[in-house]
């Protein structure tokens, strides 16, 4: 696959990257990879490290260009390099305004077949912003950003015909998602799931949890996994909302993101711009969530049973079942509780399992794992 890579500024995907490609050189395979930012920086040695975006748009846009012509010229032909990234950016929103940071023209000779749009906590987002360059932006203008990334990379890949298509993956909050990204591009083959489960409404029931990220880390094991909880701003809102009930002027929380920067563990925050982005973070998440169970072939929702036996079926996942069934997915439910599931769900699923095992061994036996073992063992 030849892959088109974008994110905001602020999402280092430079060393996320690098793991990719040494993931696929570990297994035996060649993965190349293209930092458009190095190219250009390479040309124009006169610029500071982090200043090249305050270059006028005409010369930026002649390193660019420059920059993408050397890409093409070491792919080429494309048989011989089929296995590549190019990263770059969609769009930037800087001291210009907004501008476009891609030239159609050259995406179209580079002929990709996919572009992989990368989203991130935005507060993490802003904080490697703010240390890697000299800019005043807020959490909100970053949230309005990633917006904008996200439908640019979109457009450009409808534009193109990528054969492979356009998807938005998450740097990994807690999680490393390398192994997804490198699926993608060097087994594209492999089945696409959606895993779904109940997520504010259990953070205070460690039992529950543990027995949600088991089911996660299950499901990544076999496929290409588009877990809605690798980005979880909800979070973040929550707790600003609770220290504005409590007379605070500020929230501290974990840079505890793959690949956060050592020697800041923590980030503080003001909690009015955190609630300035309140709007922002319900729609977005709202958004992406159904985007991830669009670029998916099925969905699997684990419906926990929580203390006296409720089923552990929230609202979201009742709107992602219903997405995916209306979007002609595959909708497997892992259904917990002793008491029996409505007709709104058992009428809407393709198959309901009793157990997590019993879900994986009917995947299995019906050929949707990977046939060779990704894992080493």
């Amino acid at each position: 696959m030849r892959a088109v890579i974008t994110g905001q500024v602020g999402m280092d995907k430079k060393p996320y990257l690098k793991a990719v490609q040494k993931l696929a050189g570990e297994r035996g395979e060649t993965l190349e990879v293209f930092h458009v930012g190095d190219l250009m920086y390479a040309e124009a040695a006169d610029v500071k490290p982090g200043r090249i975006l305050d270059l006028p748009l005409s010369r930026l846009a002649s390193l660019r260009r420059s920059a993408f012509k050397d890409i093409i010229s070491q792919v080429s032909p494309a048989d011989q390099h089929p296995n590549i990234i190019v990263n770059t950016h969609a769009t930037f929103r800087w001291r210009h305004g907004l501008f476009a940071a891609c030239d159609f023209d050259l995406l179209k000779r580079l002929q990709p077949d996919m572009f992989i749009c990368m989203v991130d906590n935005v507060e993490v987002v802003h904080a490697r912003l703010h240390a890697d360059h000299v800019l005043d932006a807020t959490l909100k203008d970053c949230m309005v950003w990633r917006e904008e990334e996200i439908l640019a990379s979109e457009l450009m890949a409808q534009a193109l015909g990528c054969a492979g298509g356009f998807y938005i993956l998450s740097r990994g909050r807690q999680v490393d998602t390398t192994e997804t990204a490198y699926r993608m591009i060097n087994r594209p083959e492999m089945r696409k799931v959606y895993p779904s489960f109940p997520m504010s409404h259990v953070v205070d029931m460690p039992d529950v949890l543990a027995e949600i990220d088991h089911f996660r880390a299950e499901l990544a094991k076999h496929f290409i996994s588009f877990d809605p909880g690798d980005v979880d701003e909800k979070l973040l809102l929550e707790n600003a909302l609770a220290a504005a009930r409590d007379g605070k002027d500020f929230i501290t929380v974990a840079a505890h993101t793959f690949g956060a920067r050592k020697g800041s563990p923590e980030l503080r925050l003001a909690v009015r711009d955190v609630l300035d982005i309140a709007g922002d973070v319900d729609g977005q998440i709202y958004m992406r969530d159904f985007r991830l169970i669009d670029q998916s072939d099925m969905i699997v929702s684990l419906v926990p049973e929580l203390p006296g036996g409720i089923p552990g079926l929230s609202s979201g996942v009742e709107r992602e079942l219903q997405h995916a069934f209306e979007h002609a997915k595959e909708v497997y439910v892992v259904w917990k509780p002793k008491k029996s599931p409505s007709p709104f769900i058992s009428e809407t699923a393709t198959k309901v399992f009793r157990s997590v095992p019993e879900a994986l061994a009917y995947f299995e036996a019906k050929g949707m794992f990977a046939t060779q073992n990704l894992f080493g063992h």
